[in-house]
């Protein structure tokens, strides 16, 4: 008997879905922890009957197991955010020894269809969902409007949550959240409403006395989520980005309210994460500013106002023409060139860069092979992989479908990639990488040094080049210790049968010390600045490249 018991245990500690368990006369004398997390009821409050809410749940559901027809139950549970769900029991009946059953087991589920929406769940994590909220933001402005007492509204996501569901899967994903919303609903009074909107986002709405208790209860979230989850037999560590606006001091009605508080968001997401941040009118002024370079940005894009321009790589004993970097550059025509510093990083985080790398991709393969056709001699061309590129599942096939278009061979072409990119999941980047260069198409790793791989892992990698970043250059004539990192990072690719390239070389004393230290090809402002296509043509044409 012990050890079913023990069974019993495990399996309703680890069991993902809502499980009640009642003795032979229906009485409840179990749930697991998965029927806590749907339904914020602890099992110890529950089975005490503390409160009002567990109280009536408790007679709800000795009524369920009861009556269930056929062993079907559906009906109304209230959960402990004093919220009443629709939900089905299946309960099975457990016998022992007895001629009749000694216990009865309840399966646990919100319904779905449309009657289980209109009581408006979530239904992977229990709380209300995004229809309740607006409601919720809407009663609490009104209530204001009456009692003078300002409204905190929270926004909060999860920080980095994908790199979970890629590392563990969508369910490890899925079971986090159900934690996660666990622990959110112990952060908060019964006054307060926690919901789930979508994804890893979650939100709470409270009216509050003064400002200092939003801060409260946003420390205490942070400090809360903080807590290693096990999830899978793993230790997971999440950290939530807080958005927080007040009504009515930052807004002027319900709607207005939710948008400064998801400004908010943005801004701590954007400002290091595991943080909260206060809506502010700056704040406001830029997130209209980012809007507006979006939207200009996607225009942009169907009017071809992006431009490749090439900064040439040179062979620093000969000073010839070995290759070139294809850079984008956005001639917008109303305000001129817009610094890539500006844009690159919204378009990383709308998902524009795939569009504009893609594009940039294409015009460098169709500018190379132009130059060919003419006659130059062929130089290697590096074009940059975004992260956001590079972890897109057709990546190969954009890359060959572009290579074939346009007929340039694939030892003409470079792909440059961050070593920081690499390290969130090194098998998958390994087998990625190895099918690029299969391809016949050369691999870079871009500024080398100054992220966070292992020298074991530079073994694995199969890549063609290494990029010295031009903060080991800016003053390796002068910087004793600088100047050593060089020589390492130097002799280190010449042991691996790799081409060096030193970025960022602006003086004569750059290109002297790397030359005598066996790095032949440079490239920065000591030659060139970057250039338009028809330029770099005109530089192509002579073949060697002076100091400018």
């Amino acid at each position: 008997m012990g050890e079913h018991l023990a069974i019993l245990d495990a399996v309703l500690a680890n069991i993902r879905d809502a499980v009640v368990l009642t003795d032979g006369d229906r009485r409840l004398v179990r749930v697991n922890t998965a029927f806590e997390a749907l339904t914020g009821h602890g099992a110890d409050v529950l089975l005490e009957c503390v409160g009002d809410h567990a109280t009536l749940t408790f007679d709800l559901l000795s009524n369920a197991m009861s009556t269930a027809d056929g062993g079907l139950w559906q009906g109304k549970l209230r959960c402990a955010d004093g919220i009443d769900r629709l939900f089905d029991i299946t309960v099975s009946a457990v016998n022992g020894e007895e001629i009749f059953p000694t216990h009865y087991l309840g399966l646990v589920r919100l319904s779905s269809g449309e009657d289980a929406r209109r009581f408006g769940h979530d239904e992977l994590t229990g709380l209300p969902n995004r229809d309740i909220f607006l409601d919720r933001v809407d009663q609490s402005v009104l209530q204001a409007n009456r009692s003078g007492a300002p409204v905190a509204l929270m926004i909060m996501g999860l920080d980095r949550f994908t790199l979970v569901n890629d590392a563990l899967g969508h369910g490890a994903g899925d079971r986090l959240l159900i934690e996660v919303a666990r622990r959110l609903r112990q952060c908060v009074r019964e006054t307060d409403t926690a919901v789930r909107l979508e994804g890893d986002k979650f939100a709470l709405v409270m009216n509050i006395a003064d400002v200092d208790d939003s801060v409260i209860v946003a420390e205490k979230v942070l400090k809360t989520v903080k807590e290693p989850f096990g999830i899978d037999g793993q230790e997971v560590v999440c950290t939530f980005s807080i958005g927080i606006a007040i009504y009515p001091q930052d807004a002027s009605s319900a709607s207005a309210v939710i948008k400064q508080a998801e400004n908010a968001l943005h801004h701590a997401k954007v400002s290091g994460r595991n943080q909260y941040q206060f809506f502010s009118r700056d704040m406001n002024r830029k997130a209209k500013t980012r809007l507006d370079l979006e939207a200009r940005m996607r225009r942009a894009l169907a009017n071809q106002e992006f431009a490749v321009f090439y900064q040439p790589k040179v062979q620093a004993e000969t000073n010839r023409i070995v290759g070139a970097e294809a850079l984008v550059r956005w001639l917008d025509p109303e305000n001129g060139m817009i610094s890539p510093g500006e844009f690159i990083p919204i378009a990383e985080e709308t998902g524009l860069i795939e569009q504009i790398g893609s594009w940039v991709l294409r015009r460098s393969c169709e500018e190379n092979k132009s130059w060919q056709v003419k006659g130059l001699v062929p130089v290697k061309v590096s074009v940059n992989v975004s992260a956001r590129q590079f972890r897109a599942r057709n990546l190969l096939d954009i890359v060959s479908g572009i290579l074939s278009e346009t007929g340039l061979e694939p030892r003409w072409l470079e792909l440059e990639i961050t070593e920081s990119m690499l390290m969130n999941d090194v098998e998958s980047a390994v087998s990625k990488m190895t099918a690029i260069r299969e391809m016949g198409i050369g691999l870079s790793i871009d500024d080398f040094g100054t992220g966070y791989s292992s020298l074991s892992y530079l073994g694995r990698f199969p890549i063609t080049t290494l990029k010295i970043d031009r903060a080991f250059i800016a003053d390796v004539d002068t910087n004793p210790k600088t100047a050593e990192i060089a020589r390492a990072i130097i002799g280190l690719s010449r042991g691996l049968n790799l081409e060096v390239v030193a970025e960022g070389a602006e003086v004569a004393d750059h290109i002297n010390f790397l030359r005598d230290n066996g790095c032949s090809t440079v490239q920065g402002y000591y030659y060139s600045r970057p250039v338009p296509a028809d330029q770099f043509e005109r530089m192509l044409t002579e073949g060697v490249l002076y100091h400018t």
